[in-house]
């Protein structure tokens, strides 16, 4: 299958699913206070067998595009679909821990990793790419090269680019906020008068609710 279809099959399956909902007039609020028309739960998609399948079977398309020797899944909700993955190609597997623990070995990374193993990091979501850099200077920090990271869905989100152009970092994604509004219109989850109000999110996503109420 190729990206294209791909990507739109993956967006209409988040929609159907309800993993991801679209509400402009009645918008969600993050924990990081940003008023967001769209709100995504990926962790949905592992009690739908059919949609999980999917999911573990693009994100390993996506990793042809990467030579790498572990798969590492960035916590917590990158952990399950990292660990799918790796299983699905017979790859070792290991996750990464937002930070050390407090006790014990005091790990942040956790699994076996060895000296000059190439990590392909998964993650379920990408928003500004936060919490993946992190992971990849966790990684890079054990003296280990990271080849790139792979999500399921991002936000479109220009900070995201910036972020993993600093970190020289590559990131590709099954599909995007972009494609999923194309995909929501033609499901009818929204109409065509309220795709521009929707796209000015993605560009502008901090001051998104003042400019459509001024």
């Amino acid at each position: 299958m190729d990206k294209d279809n791909l990507s739109k099959i993956v967006a209409q399956n988040l929609l159907q699913i309800n993993a991801i909902k679209i509400n402009a007039q009645n918008p969600f609020t993050w924990a990081s206070g940003i008023i967001s028309p769209i709100y995504c739960d990926n962790r949905l998609t592992l009690s739908e067998i059919s949609v999980r399948k999917i999911i573990k079977e693009g994100l390993a398309e996506l990793t042809k595009s990467y030579k790498f020797d572990v798969i590492a899944g960035v916590a917590t909700a990158g952990i399950p679909h990292g660990a799918l993955v790796a299983d699905y190609l017979g790859v070792p597997f290991i996750y990464i821990r937002d930070k050390a623990k407090s006790h014990g070995k005091k790990n942040q990374i956790e699994g076996r990793l060895l000296e000059g193993q190439k990590v392909l990091l998964v993650e379920d979501l990408i928003s500004t790419g936060g919490s993946s850099l992190k992971a990849v200077e966790a990684v890079r920090e054990f003296g280990n090269e990271v080849v790139g990271v792979i999500a399921i869905f991002s936000y479109g989100f220009q900070a995201a680019n910036i972020n993993f152009e600093k970190s020289d970092c590559s990131f590709s994604t099954l599909s995007d906020y972009h494609i999923l509004l194309q995909e929501a219109l033609a499901l009818n989850i929204i109409d065509a008068d309220s795709i521009a109000t929707l796209e000015k999110w993605s560009i502008d996503p901090a001051n998104w609710f003042t400019s459509i109420n001024n």
